[in-house]
């Protein structure tokens, strides 16, 4: 690693550093090009040229992400971001070889047990080669994924284990035959408009094994066959469509989803995968404003508070002007949620939680969530009598 990783180390407790010695978990990256930027968790490096791994690693799981770096002469761009989850043991040696065709971590030769042994009899002299894992992230890494169980960070990633910064995409059609290409709109002539131009464009889609394994939001948060009246209730209270979708993807364990809101953020923020914040983002408005819920499920919006909380504060607040403050995304939503929350018939725990956070918010970002809510309402639009909106 770079100079800067040897401090990592410096101001922990001499207990804590004996007891991960002895039971942390080891990775060993062999082959890992100088300059490639590589991190774990909450902290990443650019490698330096006699970097092997990370050591003093505490068991449970983890996020290693990297990404390969052009040599200074050829520009030093970076290329996109991977990033996978790993679920350690104590003493656990996981070794992984560089591919430069690939410019990824080939995992495989964790698998040859005569391998590992050999890379354990050799620790001594790996050892002044190897990172301490950065304790001083601890304490942020638990509290951004301590609903995020191993089971289902493996279940929400792509089958092939990689989560990656920019989609695989592919053809829809592959065009392997002339007659296929024969058929396609033609590019030799000038488009006459944007829509033309994009009609030309080949139809691509995500490879398969790579999508990330989400759970599916309802398109229409109304049950099939609704009349208006239910429509408009369930447009202004979502929580048939979160019902729905808990009963589809977290039925035994609704806690879960809360997981899967960790999962997208700590993506989104560490592997800078976009499509994991628009999860987010459908995520959150889909449980701030479902007000029945709010009533039935008093411990996992008490658990959303929490993880929330910890979010928020691993951002800086000028990221909203950027990015969440699109559309007052982000407090509009948290707008009808403190409305909800602190509304009539709700559980007084969770009334509490709710207005300490509202204020927690209100001075830490200078939010107001008590402008007029009457600007906001949703214009509710009568159908004729007799007409239902499958």
């Amino acid at each position: 690693m770079a100079s800067s990783s040897s401090s990592s180390s410096v101001n922990m407790d001499p207990d804590v550093a004996l007891r991960l010695f002895e039971e942390g978990a080891i990775l060993v990256l062999l082959g890992v090009p100088k300059g490639t930027e590589l991190g774990i968790d909450c902290k990443s490096w650019q490698v330096g040229p006699r970097f092997r791994g990370v050591k003093m690693i505490p068991p449970g799981l983890h996020f290693l992400h990297y990404c390969s770096v052009n040599s200074e002469s050829s520009g030093g761009q970076s290329g996109p971001k991977k990033g996978l989850f790993l679920s350690l043991k104590p003493r656990e040696i996981l070794l992984a070889n560089w591919d430069p065709n690939e410019e990824d971590l080939d995992f495989s030769a964790s698998k040859n047990d005569e391998e590992v042994n050999r890379i354990r009899a050799t620790l001594r002299e790996l050892d002044p080669h190897l990172g301490p894992y950065p304790y001083e992230v601890m304490r942020k890494w638990v509290s951004l994924t301590d609903r995020l169980s191993e089971e289902l960070a493996i279940n929400l990633q792509p089958l092939t284990g990689r989560i990656c910064a920019f989609s695989d995409v592919v053809p829809e059609l592959e065009f392997r035959h002339t007659k296929d290409r024969a058929e396609q709109p033609r590019n030799d002539t000038a488009c006459q408009s944007m829509k033309e131009g994009l009609d030309r464009l080949p139809k691509m889609k995500v490879r398969e094994g790579t999508e990330l394994r989400f759970s599916d939001i309802p398109e229409k948060p109304y049950p099939p066959g609704a009349t208006p009246a239910e429509i408009t209730r369930c447009s202004m209270d979502r929580s048939y469509a979160l019902e729905t979708m808990l009963e589809k993807n977290h039925e035994q364990q609704p806690l879960n989803l809360l997981g899967e809101l960790q999962f997208a953020f700590v993506c989104f923020v560490l592997g800078n995968v976009y499509d994991c914040f628009e999860h987010w983002k459908s995520l959150l408005a889909l449980l701030c404003r479902s007000e029945e819920a709010m009533r039935k499920r008093k411990e996992l919006y008490l658990g959303l508070i929490t993880v929330l909380y910890h979010q928020l504060g691993e951002i800086p607040p000028d990221f909203f002007v950027d990015i969440v403050s699109q559309n007052n995304f982000l407090t509009t939503t948290l707008q009808d949620f403190f409305q909800f929350a602190t509304g009539p018939g709700m559980d007084g725990t969770l009334r509490k939680r709710a207005e300490k956070f509202k204020a927690h918010l209100t001075k830490k970002f200078r939010w107001d969530f008590d402008a007029d809510l009457e600007d906001c309402a949703p214009v509710v639009v009568e159908l004729p009598e007799g007409v239902t909106v499958d």
